[in-house]
């Protein structure tokens, strides 16, 4: 009964994730060119939202910080302050398991990402360090066309477009279309979500109606490129092994009677692990100490520890930009973090 309640757990978690990107994504296409403009204005406002894209949940805003940056657009400590405002895939289940606490650990990371920005371009300032002023275009050519054309989302997400739709349905859409109305029933069912209709369940079944929609309307390369090559391929279901996998081995450890202990009496190294590990550019090692924090095993100053540090998958486009530009990234938010994460600890957060 314990391992299906995990499992239980993972699939909310997953879906929740699932549907918040596809809102993100649809957000961050309908607001395409704006806050492009937005970015001319002196550091400051480029320190301001790039922190405030680094604070949304999942990738995309880190992206778009990438992408900004190596357009010259946004300056080296403006991305160091996006991506110490960025928390990746995992703001998503922190926002299920405990809100209250996440939406203050995602204000205080924006703080500490405007106040870092401004250190981090002052240290790197006799270094020479310059964003470029070319570079590829990552985002969606085709997408871009359909916002340029005057059409607007009205070409992407068209109500008319569902008759069609339904009438030709692709195997991808019918797949997709299953895969949420299963969610759907399994919420009205009580098997998921609990059998009160609580303001939680009532949640999740309108997220799972929302997306129904988005997947209803929208045109065969959104559904097919954004949300089943990108959302449900790249992201889903390694969130869901993750997930699963973190809360057994958490689950494992309470029952062996090893874990709780070893981590109170070690709670500075797990701090320092915890940092680390937030090196590494990847939405899921981050989601152990997620857990760690929502069984009660760790203080706060850990959880900011290993969330000022980590990105997601944020950093992954700008390897292949300049690794030297990310490895520097990466030493700064190491060592702020700690720094940060330090002090928190010694006063007993």
């Amino acid at each position: 009964m314990e391992l299906l309640s995990i499992f239980k757990q993972a699939l909310i978690i997953s879906f929740f994730v699932f549907v918040m990107m596809l809102l993100v994504d649809f957000i961050d296409i309908a607001t395409k060119g704006r806050i492009s403009d937005l970015m001319h204005g002196g550091r400051w406002r480029q320190y301001t939202l790039a922190s405030v894209l680094g604070s949304t949940p999942g990738c995309l805003g880190a992206f778009m910080n990438v992408t900004f940056y190596v357009h010259g657009m946004i300056s080296f400590g403006a991305i160091v302050g996006g991506m110490i405002a960025t928390s990746g895939d995992e703001a998503f289940v922190m926002l299920v398991e405990f809100p209250g606490t996440a939406l203050l650990l995602f204000g205080l990371l924006f703080v500490c990402g405007l106040f870092f920005a401004v250190i981090s371009d002052k240290v790197i300032g006799a270094l020479g360090i310059v964003p470029c002023e070319s570079c590829r275009e990552s985002r969606c050519e085709h997408c871009l066309s359909d916002l340029d054309d005057g059409e607007g989302l009205g070409e992407i997400f068209r109500l008319k477009n569902m008759f069609k739709n339904i009438s030709s349905l692709s195997f991808t859409r019918f797949l997709l279309l299953m895969l949420i109305g299963s969610f759907l029933a399994l919420f009205f069912a009580g098997i998921l979500g609990g059998p009160d209709w609580n303001w939680k369940r009532i949640t999740f079944v309108g997220l799972a109606f929302c997306s129904l929609f988005i997947a209803m309307v929208s045109t065969d390369h959104y559904l097919h490129d954004h949300i089943w090559e990108h959302i449900i391929k790249k992201h889903l279901f390694r969130v869901f092994l993750w997930t699963f996998g973190a809360l057994l081995f958490v689950h494992w450890g309470l029952s062996f009677g090893s874990l709780d202990g070893y981590i109170r009496d070690n709670m500075m190294w797990v701090l320092l692990i915890g940092a680390l590990i937030g090196i590494v550019p990847e939405s899921g090692p981050h989601l152990v100490f997620v857990m760690m924090y929502a069984k009660g095993l760790i203080p706060f100053s850990v959880l900011f520890t290993t969330s000022f540090v980590q990105d997601g998958h944020g950093m992954l486009p700008l390897l292949s930009y300049s690794i030297k530009d990310a490895v520097l990234i990466k030493v700064l938010n190491l060592t702020f973090g700690i720094a940060t994460g330090g002090i928190l600890f010694a006063l007993g957060l």
